[in-house]
Formats: C-alpha cells, sequence, structure tokens
C-alpha cells in the first residue's frame, strides 16, 4: 500500500486514512482536539501576516461551549444537592410529626431527627426568668435552659446588629455552653430562632457539626427557616 508524498517531504494520508475520512467526515468534526491541530496547522500554512477570522470565531465559540457545559454541570449538580437536601428535612419533619408525647418527642430530637439532618449535636434552646428550674431540668440534656436575651446575643454573636431567624456559621465562644460536652469538637453550627407564641420568651434550635465547612454564611436557608417554622409550631403545641 503506497502512501502520497506531502509538501516538504512529509508523509501523506494512506489511502486507508483517506477513504476512512471521506467516508465519515464527521468524525472529524465531532473530534475537539483533531479540529484545534487541523486549525493551529491552516494558520501556520497561511502564515503570521495573515488572520484567519474563521479560525478566530471557532476558538472563541469553543471557548464559550466549554463555560456554557461547566455553568450547566453546575446547575446539576446545584439542582441535585437542593433536591437531597429537601429530602433530608422532609423525613425530618415528619420525625417530629410523630411523636405522641413530650418526652418521646425530646427524645427522638437527639436520635432519630439528629441522625436523619447529619448533625453530632442538636439542642432546644429555652429562655427562662427562672434560670435552671426542676421542671425543665427534667427535660433532658437536649435541653438547654438559658436567661432572657440569651437567644438574640447568640444568633448576633454578641454584636449590634439585626436578628436573622437562621444563622450558619463557624461555632462562637458562645456555642460552648450551648452544645454541652460535645462543644470541643463541633465546628460549625445551625442556629434556628423559634418563636414559642405570645407571652413566652423565644427559643433557639441549635444544629452541630463536626466538619467546619457543613454549615456556611454562604449556603442558602429557606429549607432550615421551613424546618425551624414547623419545629416551632410543634413546641407552641406542646407548650399549650
Amino acid at each position: 500500500m503506497t502512501a502520497r508524498a506531502g509538501q516538504a517531504g512529509r508523509i501523506g494520508l494512506t489511502e486507508d486514512m483517506r477513504d476512512h475520512i471521506l467516508s465519515d467526515p464527521e468524525a472529524i468534526l465531532e473530534d475537539a482536539e483533531v479540529m484545534r491541530a487541523l486549525i493551529a496547522a491552516n494558520d501556520r500554512a497561511m502564515g503570521e501576516n495573515i488572520v484567519d477570522l474563521r479560525g478566530v470565531a471557532l476558538r472563541r465559540l469553543e471557548g464559550q461551549l466549554g463555560r456554557l457545559e461547566d455553568t450547566h454541570r453546575g446547575v446539576i449538580a446545584a439542582a441535585y444537592e437542593n433536591l437531597a437536601g429537601a429530602n433530608i428535612v422532609q423525613r425530618a419533619i415528619l420525625q417530629v410529626l410523630d411523636p405522641l408525647t413530650f418526652e418521646d418527642f425530646l427524645a427522638g430530637l437527639t436520635k432519630t431527627v439528629a441522625a436523619t439532618l447529619r448533625v453530632e449535636t442538636l439542642r432546644l434552646v429555652l429562655e427562662s426568668q427562672q434560670g435552671g428550674s426542676a421542671a425543665l431540668s427534667r427535660l433532658g440534656d437536649v435541653v438547654c435552659v438559658v436567661e432572657p436575651g440569651f437567644v438574640d446575643s447568640w444568633l448576633t454573636a454578641g454584636r449590634n446588629g439585626p436578628v436573622r431567624q437562621v444563622v450558619l456559621r463557624q461555632t462562637i465562644a458562645l456555642s460552648t455552653r450551648v452544645h454541652g460536652d460535645m462543644a470541643p469538637h463541633i465546628r460549625s453550627e445551625a442556629g434556628l430562632r423559634l418563636d414559642l407564641g405570645t407571652g413566652r420568651l423565644p427559643g433557639l434550635l441549635v444544629l452541630g457539626a463536626e466538619d467546619p465547612h457543613q454549615f456556611r454564611p454562604s449556603q442558602g436557608t429557606d429549607l432550615l427557616a421551613h424546618f425551624g417554622a414547623v419545629f416551632e409550631r410543634v413546641m407552641r403545641r406542646w407548650l399549650a
């Protein structure tokens, strides 16, 4: 089988290679690396003083296509992440609604609900004028009783500023009291402010994670805000 001689002594295409390309030219167009090599060879053949506008346009389109594909993958990944997060929160909501007694409700928070939300600690913080009264102390380790004003101070990290319903961040000094014995291991936290009804002091639901990046200020809070809204309504029912 003979090969056609190219210019300047280069070896040309074999008959088999030429026949294969002619039989399926789309294969060349669909191979990005081959197309880049052909465009580069065409630029060299034309010389440095000639600008091939088609080649420039193709390179720009290739760059735009690459960015579009990256964006597309990012959107799909975010959609899957949001869907997974929604499923987790919905399961946790059902677990909050299931118990028939207040004791079972509190026990479920540190077991099933915390596991579903994939956190190491879950604490219910309640403000009380009486401090750690005997009635509140019987509620178990899941409940942290604090003085009035603690909830808003915790949410704002002790600074003057607006109080948000949901706060995501790495742990602060005030959190040592909230997370209990697990405090040395908790690196990030989420706080959900609870409106417990007219005439009652506010409450706080705190989720703690060992992963310092599990809760970040840049994350969306819609799902946790929804969970907090359901949780505070369940708490009002038990307190009533």
